[in-house]
């Protein structure tokens, strides 16, 4: 059973490679575990029942640290934008589409309130294409 486990620990390692996300590292780990049973145990239900409950264990309990340690969330361009301060450059209303230039670029925005040119405004969130604002000092 020594190489069933070892194989299977190399084929988890090797999906865990080709994929972005964490997948199979706990599997990969319970496998080792099985496989050093094996050493121990010629009995399959058991290395089985080992590598399941082990992997099942360690994904519920390790999951969420290891993806804060592991899997960094790089903001892009338009997610930087958040938080900052803008200026309209075209009037916005509750039912207009208006434009607000961040950082250098002008970007399409909505609001719930009107908002005159050449207002300083504060990016709230993005809603698909589009930038929520709202007035500095409302």
């Amino acid at each position: 059973m020594f190489y069933f486990w070892l194989a299977i620990m190399i084929i988890l390692g090797f999906i865990e490679v080709i994929t972005i996300n964490l997948v199979s590292i706990w599997f990969i780990i319970s496998a080792f575990v099985s496989l050093i049973i094996s050493f121990f145990t010629d009995n399959f239900v058991i290395q089985f029942g080992v590598f399941v409950i082990l992997g099942i264990i360690l994904m519920i309990t390790t999951r969420k640290t290891l993806e804060k340690k592991l899997v960094k969330k790089e903001k892009t361009n338009l997610d930087r934008v958040i938080g900052m301060e803008g200026i309209i450059t075209e009037d916005v209303t509750k039912h207009t589409i208006g434009e607000v230039k961040v950082a250098g670029k002008k970007w399409s925005c909505v609001s719930d309130k009107t908002i005159k040119k050449g207002s300083v405004v504060k990016i709230l969130k993005i809603e698909g294409v589009k930038l929520k604002v709202e007035k500095v000092g409302e």
